[in-house]
């Protein structure tokens, strides 16, 4: 009774706290206004004041000024009132808040104008008494997390003339009420999950101009009473589900500018009323199921400047009525089936910046304007069948990053003046009918990064010149290339591909090829080099990949060649080469999967690895004399005892044989019974906790009572190789379907060599904190599974797959657009925030790499890969094995063991340079301080896709500055990855200068950390 009394006494104590200032307030109100305005005023003081007690502790802080002592609302932080003192404005955008919006009574804010709650933490969803707002203009909720639906009571807001809930978790349908919105001018609902049809009704807004509904999940046709809205300029339906075809209707919106329905499943040709929106500028249809060929009055678009058609079924020629696009800038219509020859004016205003038709079947020369278009950036014409002299028909362009006229059947020689391709990136010319030599001014082009020349006719030596170039990627394979490799080669340290096959190269393999140490694929296959392999190979150790098939190589492999652990592909097939396989092969080659030394002169056992083991006989024939562990050869004959130990007598037997075979079985019989011992501990341990299948298994799983051991075992058929989705460092992921249908990803990993796993007890602690963790960017681990043959994690299945293929693929790279790369960093600094400041005890991941994050259908991150991670318990010294993937790991690894959060922090940075410039960023991270400070980010970031505007390029140029600030060699000067989430939550700032002006020095200018 006595606790009783004392809470009742504690809440009494609470609420005369709260109350005692309110009622001061009041009577100082009360003294100084008529009693209507009173009421109001105090009413409105409450409500905010009880809404603030709802929210988040440290929402507190943002708010410290709403207290009565501060005098009236109107003075309190994000307040603003009218005339008569009643709250007319609540502006609180990127003020770090977090909470819900249920404590906010709305109808107590009668005269309410603006409310603008956008770039916090909201959460929730959005309670139906707003409609009570009778007066709102304005709202935005943009960038929360808010979820649920849309209420209908939305439509009661009829003086709305501004919505933005974009980019939130907004569920269910787009509510047909919103067509009483009848004076609203800006609809934005973006990047939510609205799912179902657009609603008729939508053509009841005669007053709107911009309709933003991007990426959501919205399906069905589009509304014919879309054509109501005549005064609409902006219409966004891009990445939803849309089907149909385009209604004709969509001509009668003769204001509209920019048009985007690119990314749904729209079907049937473009109307012929298109012609009707003579006033656009933005056309985007890419991605859809669009056919036939493109209507004549297309032509009529004559301000045009972005025309988006790819990855249609669109056919036939080209309109000559495209000639009229004098103010063209983008072209982009690969992907599709057109034919005939390209409109030569296409760019005869000279705007044009990037020219992208490949993957059709255009014939006959390309466009004459385009020899003049000097403003021209990316140029795509490969896979059609262009014909016409690549040494007449191109220009100068100075500007250009990456031309690609592959695959098609152009002719001539290489005479540019190089000099004018300063910017080149990226030159791609591959099967073409190409001759004479390659020039060696070629090294004038300063910023060529990719060169193939592979399938041409071309002849002479590899300029010496290419030597200066920064490479990544040389392919001059299928030509008719001669004399020596050149020693230059090796100056590019940053090559990652080198492919000099089927040419008529000779001489010996320059060791100074051994200096590419990021060299992953080395062919020099089908040439007439001679002498021995080159021992310094050997220092390839990121090499994947090694043809040195059909050539006239001799003498012994060299040993080196075993120390290439990262290997996965050799083919020393059809040389001269004679001894024996190195036994390092035996070694370090863990990673060999494909093998090939057949038409040599080698003799001996082959290896005990894999790929020798398992390689066919065609892989083998044709050697002196190979034996070994394969079905296709013999096995090697047991070494016979010397005969001339024999015949020393046997007293030498009888004093030192004999000893020390008693020796060694007494050694056997002692070490024989400890392990039969430790075994039967083992088995009675098993048995205790005995796994699904009643064999020795030791299982743990979360709520998932459909993953049991037998179901992943049979779904995966024993983890059959069908079943193989990737591998990693700890082991190989496999697809399983259970029977539920449900679809999820197992790792089964590698064993330990002696088959336990160290310290399982902790191990075991381990997976009981992961199994537990929830978070929408972190991949689930539904369970884990060990058996002394066998282990294996069980993940969700994440559909798209790491971030590192779609790197790497140009079509999913140009699909990951800016908006969508700067939401998968947010994402993974979300992850990260999770793990480091709100699991107990924190978790560090220890292998942040782009291998790592998997994104969904949607592209949202999802940090996966915990078979690094450790616990890290309060106030223990957390010692770890040197742990990570190469190019992530941070700095002080070199020089210090122990691993905290900043180590995390730095592999973000990495990730996130990557997402922004497309690919590892390698020596960019170390040649930073050295770096030209005035170099452009424009020139820096992905080059495949088109360069930022507006909001983009303010968030590319903030997450860039958060990248370098997690980069700093100091691990104290990084910021907390909670430092990082709350600063990628706010806004990013607005540009002061051009996003094409901003330099590196800019940028660095911010590395010192970021303010909380």
């Amino acid at each position: 009774m006595a606790s009783i009394l004392q809470k009742l006494l504690r809440l009494f104590s609470s609420l005369l706290f709260h109350l005692i200032p309110l009622l001061v307030f009041s009577v100082h109100v009360l003294s100084s206004a008529s009693p209507p305005a009173v009421q109001t005023e105090v009413a409105e003081a409450d409500s905010l004041l009880r809404w603030k007690a709802s929210l988040d502790n440290q929402s507190q802080y943002f708010l410290s000024s709403w207290n009565t002592t501060a005098g009236r609302p109107c003075n309190w932080f994000g307040i603003h009132c009218n005339e008569a003192g009643s709250v007319s404005n609540i502006s609180l955008t990127d003020s770090g808040l977090e909470g819900t919006l249920q404590s906010f009574s709305f109808p107590s804010f009668p005269n309410l104008v603006k409310l603008n709650l956008s770039n916090n933490s909201f959460h929730g969803n959005i309670p139906s008494h707003i409609g009570n707002l009778s007066k709102l203009k304005i709202l935005d909720f943009s960038v929360n997390e808010i979820s649920g639906s849309i209420p209908q009571e939305i439509g009661m807001l009829n003086s709305l003339t501004y919505i933005d809930l974009s980019d939130n978790f907004l569920t269910g349908t787009i509510p047909a009420s919103i067509g009483n919105l009848t004076a609203l001018p800006i609809l934005y609902i973006q990047r939510n999950q609205l799912s179902g049809f657009l609603p008729q009704e939508l053509g009841m807004l005669k007053f709107v101009t911009e309709i933003f509904f991007s990426e959501n999940s919205l399906t069905g046709i589009i509304p014919i009473s879309i054509g109501n809205l005549t005064n609409l300029w902006a219409l966004y339906l891009d990445s939803n589900q849309l089907s149909g075809s385009i209604p004709q209707e969509i001509g009668m919106l003769r204001s509209l500018t920019e048009l985007a329905l690119s990314h749904n499943n729209l079907t049937g040709p473009i109307p012929t009323s298109i012609g009707n929106l003579t006033t656009l500028s933005y056309l985007y249809l890419t991605d859809n199921q669009l056919s036939n060929s493109l209507p004549r009055e297309i032509g009529k678009l004559t301000k045009l400047t972005r025309l988006f058609l790819e990855m249609n079924d669109l056919s036939g020629t080209l309109p000559l009525e495209m000639n009229n696009f004098t103010l063209l800038e983008v072209f982009i219509i690969y992907s599709n089936r057109f034919t005939g020859q390209l409109p030569q004016d296409i760019c005869i205003g000279g705007g044009l910046k990037s020219f992208a038709i490949h993957e059709n079947d255009f014939t006959g020369p390309i466009p004459r304007s385009l020899r003049n278009c000097s403003r021209l950036l990316r140029l795509h014409l490969e896979a059609n069948q262009l014909t016409g002299n690549i040494s007449e028909d191109f220009g100068r362009y100075p500007q250009l990053n990456f031309m690609d006229l592959s695959d098609n059947k152009f002719y001539g020689e290489l005479s540019w003046k190089w000099e004018g391709f300063g910017n080149l990136s990226t030159l791609k010319i591959l099967n073409n009918n190409i001759s004479g030599t390659i020039p060696a001014d070629i090294g004038m082009a300063a910023q060529l990064h990719l060169l193939d020349l592979s399938s041409n006719h071309l002849e002479g030596k590899i300029p010496k010149e290419l030597g200066k170039l920064t490479l990544f990627v040389l392919s001059l394979d299928d030509n008719e290339l001669s004399g020596g490799i050149p020693e230059e080669i090796g100056l590019l340290s940053d090559l990652e591909r080198l492919n000099l096959a089927a040419n008529n190269l000779s001489g010996a393999i320059p060791k100074q090829l051994g200096d590419c140490s990021k060299l992953l694929l080395l062919n020099l296959s089908k040439n007439k080099l001679a002498e021995s392999i080159p021992l310094e190979l050997g220092n390839l150790r990121s090499l994947e990949s090694l043809d040195l098939s059909q050539n006239l190589l001799i003498a012994e492999i060299p040993p080196q060649l075993g120390e290439l652990q990262r290997l996965e592909t050799l083919n020393l097939s059809h040389n001269l080469l004679s001894g024996s396989i190195p036994t390092t092969f035996d070694d370090y080659l863990s990673s060999l999967t494909v093998v090939n030394i057949s038409y040599n002169d080698l003799q001996g056992p082959i290896p005990h690895n894999k790929a020798f083991q398992q390689a066919p006989f065609e892989a083998l024939q044709n050697n002196r004399g190979l034996c070994g562990n394969n079905t296709r050869l013999k096995a090697c004959a047991s070494v016979a005892i010397d005969k001339t130990i024999r015949k020393r007598g046997s007293k030498l037997v009888a004093v030192i044989v004999i000893p020390t075979v008693c020796s060694l079985f007494l050694f056997i019989v002692l070490v024989g019974g400890f392990f039969l011992l430790r075994q039967r501990i083992r088995n009675r341990k098993a048995k205790s906790e005995e796994g699904p299948s009643g064999e020795d298994i030791y299982a743990m799983w979360g709520r998932d009572k459909d993953m049991q051991y037998e179901n992943i075992v049979k779904a995966t058929e024993e983890f059959n190789p069908k079943y193989c989705i990737g591998e990693g460092a700890y082991g190989i992921i496999y697809k399983a379907v259970l029977p539920t249908g449900r679809v999820v990803a197992v790792k089964k990993l590698h064993q330990s060599p002696n088959g336990e796993m160290t310290d399982f007890k902790a191990f075991k602690s381990d997976i009981c904190a992961l199994i537990n963790i929830r978070h929408r960017n972190i991949v689930k681990l539904h369970g884990f599974c060990s058996h002394p043959k066998l282990s294996f994690l069980v993940y969700e299945f994440i559909e798209r797959g790491s971030l590192r293929n779609i790197l790497s693929n140009e079509e999913q790279a140009v699909e990951l657009a800016w908006f969508r790369r700067l939401n998968v960093v947010k994402g993974i600094a979300n992850a990260l925030t999770y793990m480091h400041h709100d699991c107990s005890p924190s978790i560090i991941h220890r292998d942040i790499s782009s291998n790592n994050v998997l994104l969904d259908s949607e592209f949202e991150a999802h940090v996966s890969d915990f078979g690094t991670a450790r616990i890290l318990m309060p106030d223990s010294s957390n010692w770890t094995s040197l742990a990570g993937t190469f190019g992530y790991s941070a700095p002080e690894l070199a020089y210090t063991m122990i691993v905290n959060e900043k180590y995390d922090v730095y592999s973000f940075g990495v990730v996130t340079l990557e997402i922004l410039m497309g690919r590892h960023p390698g020596d960019f991270i170390s040649s930073l301080s050295q770096m030209d400070q005035y170099t452009l980010l424009k020139d820096v970031i992905d080059q495949r896709l088109p360069t930022p505007q507006n909001k983009a390029a303010e968030g590319v140029i903030h997450i860039a500055q958060l990248a370098l600030a997690c980069l700093s060699a100091n691990p104290q000067s990084r910021p907390t990855m909670k430092q990082v989430s709350s600063s990628l939550i706010n806004k990013w700032h607005p540009l002061t200068k051009p996003f094409s002006e901003v330099n590196l020095g800019e940028i660095f200018f911010f590395q010192g950390g970021v303010s909380s």
